[in-house]
């Protein structure tokens, strides 16, 4: 069988998991460092979304991590399945939590009043940045397992 590079078990999966948790982590850390995220509800999408990531992620890191270690990958349909429509729904929901974000971020700056302090607005740009990062990420190793699945 190939071993397909980015698919669940290898070191490159590891990486795309490691990059994941970090950026949804500063994510989530930039929009929780300006403390009125709450009153828009695509910021509050977005805390929701990252914080569903972050375990997801952090969870499958540590099983590659530990597949590596032990030169035994995954590769039991039934869980490949449930990891790749994993990826495939946060992935989605990455998106668009980052999408959202960045266009309310961009209709507070370029609104006719000052809706947004200038502090505030570039911790939410630079969230929406790490979130589509982020989304980069788990798109990719989605689409490296999807790319496993019909070989088992």
């Amino acid at each position: 069988m190939d071993v397909v590079p980015g698919s669940v078990g290898t070191s490159a999966s590891f990486s795309l998991r490691l990059g994941q948790t970090i950026f949804s982590s500063a994510s989530l850390l930039f929009m929780s460092l300006g403390v009125e995220f709450y009153t828009y509800t695509a910021f509050c999408y977005l805390v929701t979304i990252m914080g569903l990531t972050i375990p997801w992620s952090f969870t499958l890191a540590i099983v590659d991590g530990y597949s590596v270690l032990v030169k035994c990958p995954v590769r039991q349909p039934g869980i490949l399945l449930i990891i790749v429509l994993g990826d495939w729904v946060l992935s989605t929901l990455t998106l668009a939590a980052a999408c959202s974000t960045a266009s309310v971020v961009d209709l507070l700056l370029h609104s006719d009043g000052s809706y947004c302090p200038p502090k505030f607005c570039s911790r939410y740009q630079i969230s929406a940045a790490m979130a589509f990062l982020s989304w980069f990420l788990s798109v990719a190793s989605s689409l490296f397992n999807l790319w496993l699945l019909p070989s088992l």
